[in-house]
């Protein structure tokens, strides 16, 4: 069944509250923008990178250099997706965010006071995948510009 963004709704897996900075592996899935198959094909069952499937993982292996306390796992690229593991491990656990001055203007419903204070390690699992998107996509953009 192909994607109906009508009756297909995204919703979040994250968990409400959880410090997704703190220590541990991420299984993460990253889908190309209407699904095009940008990355490769499958041949006789097996998955052939082209061009861009390649440099989908070589940012995902760049990801150490970005960020000292981050190991990329396994991972798979496809057709039209990309599935990986973060590892976040040997962070500084002297690390912790900067205290904020509280105004009583922070308690709410959207807030986090309370949660997971001082439980920061390392980068935000989001700020990974961010960084591994832009990077992978401008240089998507740069191959198609410069090399068709």
């Amino acid at each position: 069944m192909p994607y109906d963004p009508d009756i297909h709704h995204r919703r979040s897996f994250r968990l409400k509250g959880y410090d997704y900075s703190r220590s541990g592996a991420y299984f993460v899935t990253i889908c190309v923008q209407n699904r095009e198959c940008l990355f490769g094909e499958i041949a006789d069952g097996m998955m052939v990178l082209n061009d861009a499937g390649q440099m989908v993982t070589k940012w995902w292996q760049e990801l150490t250099n970005k960020f000292p306390t981050v190991r990329p796992g396994i991972s798979v690229v496809m057709p039209n997706h990309f599935h990986g593991i973060v590892w976040i491990v040997g962070a500084d656990l002297r690390v912790r965010p900067a205290p904020r001055i509280r105004t009583g203007l922070e308690i709410g419903p959207n807030s986090n006071h309370g949660k997971n204070q001082g439980a920061h390690v390392g980068a935000p699992l989001p700020e990974i995948v961010q960084w591994f998107k832009t990077m992978s996509t401008n240089a998507y953009i740069n191959g198609v510009k410069n090399h068709n």
